[in-house]
C-alpha cells in the first residue's frame, strides 16, 4: 500500500478528474469516487461521511461496507472514531481501530471484520464538512505518505461536496443561521466600544474551482510568480512609513516579513503541487493544515505566528489570480472587519479612518491584536464562533464591544435601541472629556491619583486626552513578545526614553519583564508546565536568567539619564527576591554612573501579587519605596482560581469579606510605614470596585485609558469618609460577596457607578 500511496495520487487524480467533469447525479459520482479511492489505495473499505445540520455525520457513500447503511448510519461530532476526527479536525491512523476507546460499532455497516482505519477530515474554509475513511482487514500501520495522500484526496472530495448540485440535492451544509435573517451572536469583549457598519471579510473567500493540475510544471511556475509578488508587497508594506505608527509596529512587520520568506512554508506548497494539485489547491491544502494546527495549540506566541501564516496564505491566493482583494488602505465608510483571527500587523495595515470595529472567531484579550486595538480605540469582539458561517460580505452589522454581542442584519427595533446606546456612550464620553482637566477630588476634599496602564507607545498618544496623572504601570514585556529575537539594550533604552519623553513631568512606573504563563518569548526556551501561572515566570525567570534582567535594567538606567527612574518587580513572593533583584539594579546604576550617566533619582518598588508576601509586609516595607497591588494575579492566587478557566472565574468575587480584609491590611500597613501604595489591576478601573478600594484606604489607582473618566466621575460624586465607614463593616461580613450591598450604598448616597 505504501508504494501506491506515494506514486498513486497522480493516477487517481486523472481518474477523479474524469468523474468530476462528468454529468449525472452528484451522489452517484461520490459513490464512484470512493470506489476509485479504495482501489487506488489498496483498501477493502472507503467511506465518505458528510456533516448534516445538528452536527451529525451521515454515511453518504461507501465501498466495502453494507450498502444498506448509506443514509442510515449517523454519528454525532465527537462520537466514535469518525466523530473524533471531525471534532479535532485532524487525521487518525489506527492499526486496531476496534481496541480504541472511541470506537463505536454500528451493526448495520458490517465493519466488525475490518481492523485498521485511516481517516481524515474533509475541510472547506477550515471548517469540517465531512470525514473520509479507508479500512483494511489486516492490522496495518499507515505511513505518513499514506496519510498525506488521503488528505490530498479529501480536498477533491470537498470540491464535489461543495458543488451546487450536491448542496441542492441533499441540503448538506449546516450554515448555523439563515443568511437573510437577523442573527444575534455572543462573544467576548477584547477591546471596548460600540460600532455600526457593513461587514468586510478579512479572509478572501476564494473557492478552488480546479483542484487537479493539467501541467505540474506550469503550476509550480504560477506559484513561484505569486510568491515573488507577495514577498515584494510585504517588503513594500514594511518600508511604508505611514503604516509604522510606532516602533512596535516595525517589530511586528519584521516578524511578518520573516514568514513571507520562510522556505519550509514555501516547500510545503511546492510538494503539494508535485502530488498533482493546482497552485490554488496547494495553498488551500497548506492553509487547512495551518488552521487545524491552530485548533490544537494553546501557546499564545505560536498561535500569533500561525495567524501570520494564515494571512499570508490569503494574500498569496490574491496574487495568484491577479485580484487585488480588499484595498486595506481605502475601506468603505463604516467598515466592520470579520476574521477568523488576525495578527497585529494586519490590523495596523487597515485604513484607520473608516475601520470601526473587528469581529473575530478566535482571539483573546492578551493577544497582540487585542492589545493594539485597545491602543487604537477600535472595538473588538472575539471568540464569536458562529460569525464566519453566518455573515455575508456587505451585511449590516452592529458590534457591542461593551457586552460582547454582534448583531447581523438587525431589525429596526434593534437598530433603534443600539443607536440609543451609542448616543448614551457619546454623551458619557463627552462628559468624561469635560472632566479631563479637573482633579479626582471627592466631596469631602480627598484627592485621588488616577494613573494609566500602558504597554505600547501608541498608548501614550492618548495620554493627554485621558487626563491621567501619570503612567502607573508600563508593561515592558510587549516589546519582547512582538519580536522574533531579544531586543538589544540600545533598542530597549530607546523605547523607554521615548516613554519618558512623552510623559514629560508626570511619573512613569516601569514593570520589569513579566513573561511566562500565557506570555511566551520565542527565543526563551521554556519547558511545558502543568500549571504555568504558578510556574517559571516574571521575577523567577529574571533571577534565574540574570543576563536577561540585567540587560533590561541597564536599558532603563540608560534611558533615565538625568531623570527619575521608577520601576517595580513583578510576582515577588519573598523579601529576599526583592533584595536580590534590587542589588542587580544598583550595580547597573553604579556602572552607568562610572560612565558619567545614570538617573537623577531612583524609586524601586514591587508588585503585591503573591499572598505569601502579604505576611511579610513589615519586613518588605523597610526595603521598598512603594508598592502596587496587582489584583488580577493576587485574586487568582488567593482563591486558587485559574482566571482563564471559565468554569471557575466567576466563582469568587473580589468584593468578599476575605479578599477585602487582605486589601485593607495591605493599605493599613503601607499607611503605618508611610510607603505609597496603589492598585493597578483590572478592579481599579471599575467604578464600583474602585469605590470600595477608596473605602479600604487606597488613594492611587492605575487603569486603562477608557476607565479614567468613569472612575473620576465616581470619585467626584463620593464622600470617601462615609465609604470608609461602610466598607469597614463589610470586612467583618460572612457573605460570599458584598457587591449588592455596595451597589445599594452607592445608589443611596448618589455615587455614580
Amino acid at each position: 500500500m505504501s508504494s501506491a500511496a506515494v506514486s498513486g495520487p497522480r493516477i487517481l487524480f486523472r481518474q477523479l478528474r474524469r468523474v468530476m467533469a462528468g454529468q449525472g447525479d452528484a451522489e452517484l459520482r461520490l459513490q464512484t469516487i470512493v470506489g476509485l479511492i479504495a482501489s487506488n489505495m489498496i483498501a477493502e473499505v472507503c467511506s465518505c461521511y458528510l456533516r448534516r445540520a445538528g452536527d451529525v455525520l451521515e454515511l453518504f457513500a461507501t465501498e466495502g461496507l453494507n450498502k444498506e447503511a448509506v443514509h442510515r448510519t449517523r454519528l454525532r461530532v465527537g462520537e466514535g472514531l469518525v466523530g473524533d476526527i471531525a471534532a479535532h479536525a485532524r487525521p487518525l491512523a489506527l492499526s486496531d481501530a476496534q481496541s480504541h476507546p472511541q470506537f463505536a460499532y454500528r451493526p448495520e455497516t458490517g465493519e466488525d471484520k475490518y481492523h485498521s482505519l485511516l481517516g481524515t477530515p474533509i475541510l472547506r474554509g477550515g471548517r469540517v464538512i465531512g470525514v473520509l475513511v479507508v479500512q483494511n482487514r489486516t492490522m496495518r500501520h499507515y505511513t505518513e505518505e499514506e496519510i498525506e495522500a488521503l488528505q490530498t484526496v479529501a480536498m477533491v472530495v470537498a470540491e464535489l461536496i461543495s458543488s451546487e448540485e450536491m448542496i441542492s440535492s441533499k441540503e448538506l451544509l449546516d450554515t448555523a443561521g439563515n443568511a437573510t435573517l437577523p442573527h444575534r451572536l455572543s462573544g467576548r469583549v477584547l477591546a471596548e466600544g460600540l460600532a455600526t457598519g457593513q461587514a468586510v471579510l478579512h479572509e478572501p473567500r476564494i473557492e478552488v474551482r480546479k483542484t487537479i493540475a493539467d501541467n505540474i510544471a506550469e503550476e509550480l511556475d504560477r506559484l513561484k510568480g505569486a510568491i515573488s509578488r507577495l514577498q515584494s508587497s510585504v517588503d513594500e508594506m514594511l518600508n511604508n512609513s505611514d503604516a509604522m505608527v510606532s516602533e512596535e509596529s516595525r517589530d511586528i512587520f519584521e516578524a511578518y516579513k520573516m514568514f513571507a520568506h520562510d522556505k519550509s512554508w514555501l516547500k510545503k506548497m511546492e510538494a503539494a503541487i508535485e502530488t498533482g494539485l493546482t497552485a490554488e489547491a496547494a495553498i488551500k491544502r497548506v492553509q487547512d493544515d495551518t488552521r487545524a494546527r491552530m485548533k490544537q495549540i494553546t501557546d499564545p506566541y505560536i498561535r500569533e505566528r500561525l495567524s501570520d501564516l494564515e494571512d499570508l496564505a490569503n494574500r498569496l491566493y490574491l496574487h495568484l489570480d491577479g485580484s487585488g482583494g480588499i484595498d486595506r488602505h481605502h475601506l468603505p465608510d463604516d467598515t466592520i472587519i470579520i476574521a477568523q483571527n488576525m495578527s497585529a500587523a494586519e490590523l495596523l495595515d487597515y485604513d484607520r479612518v473608516h475601520l470601526k470595529a473587528v469581529v473575530l472567531v478566535e482571539g483573546t484579550r492578551s493577544s497582540h491584536v487585542a492589545i493594539v486595538a485597545r491602543a487604537l480605540g477600535v472595538p473588538v469582539v472575539g471568540q464569536c464562533h458562529e460569525v464566519s458561517d453566518s455573515v455575508e460580505q456587505g451585511d449590516f452589522v452592529l458590534v457591542d464591544g461593551e457586552n460582547g454581542q454582534v448583531f447581523l442584519r438587525p431589525g429596526d427595533d434593534v437598530v433603534q435601541a443600539f443607536n440609543r446606546s451609542v448616543r448614551h456612550r457619546e454623551e458619557r464620553q463627552a462628559k468624561y472629556a469635560a472632566l479631563r482637566t479637573k482633579d479626582a477630588i471627592s466631596k469631602d476634599k480627598q484627592l485621588v491619583g488616577l494613573h494609566m496602564n500602558a504597554g505600547l507607545l501608541i498608548d501614550l498618544d492618548h495620554f493627554e486626552e485621558a487626563g491621567a496623572d501619570g503612567i502607573g504601570l508600563f508593561r515592558t514585556e510587549l516589546q519582547f513578545m512582538v519580536r522574533s529575537k531579544m531586543p538589544k539594550v540600545d533598542e530597549q533604552a530607546e523605547l523607554y526614553a521615548k516613554v519618558l519623553d512623552k510623559a514629560g513631568s508626570r511619573p512613569v512606573i516601569f514593570r520589569t519583564l513579566d513573561v511566562g504563563g500565557d506570555k511566551a518569548l520565542p527565543y526563551l526556551k521554556m519547558k511545558e508546565e502543568e500549571n504555568p501561572a504558578l510556574g517559571w515566570r516574571a521575577i523567577r525567570i529574571g533571577l534565574d536568567r540574570p543576563a536577561l534582567l540585567k540587560s533590561q535594567l541597564r536599558a532603563m538606567v540608560r534611558a533615565a539619564s538625568g531623570r527619575t527612574l521608577t520601576l517595580m518587580f513583578p510576582m515577588i513572593a519573598e523579601v529576599s527576591e526583592f533584595i536580590e533583584a534590587k542589588a542587580l539594579l544598583m550595580k547597573e546604576i553604579e556602572r552607568e554612573k562610572s560612565r558619567g550617566g545614570g538617573p537623577k533619582n531612583v524609586k524601586v518598588g514591587t508588585m503585591i501579587e503573591v499572598p505569601s508576601i502579604v505576611w511579610q509586609m513589615p519586613h518588605l516595607l523597610r526595603e521598598v519605596d512603594f508598592v502596587s497591588v496587582g489584583s488580577n494575579d493576587l485574586m487568582q492566587f488567593f482563591y486558587a482560581v485559574d482566571r482563564g478557566n471559565s468554569m471557575v472565574t466567576d466563582r469568587y468575587d473580589m468584593l468578599s469579606s476575605s479578599f477585602l480584609t487582605m486589601l485593607q491590611y495591605i493599605a493599613a500597613e503601607c499607611a503605618k510605614a508611610k510607603i505609597p501604595v496603589s492598585v493597578c489591576g483590572d478592579v481599579a478601573g471599575k467604578p464600583l470596585e474602585a469605590m470600595t478600594l477608596l473605602g479600604l484606604g487606597y488613594r492611587s489607582l492605575s487603569m486603562s485609558m477608557e476607565a479614567i473618566g468613569p472612575v473620576k466621575e465616581m470619585i467626584r460624586s463620593s464622600d470617601i469618609s462615609k465609604v470608609q465607614e461602610f466598607t469597614a463593616k463589610l470586612c467583618r461580613s460572612k457573605d460570599a460577596s458584598a457587591r449588592e450591598q455596595l451597589r445599594a450604598f452607592a445608589r443611596d448616597h448618589s455615587i455614580i457607578i
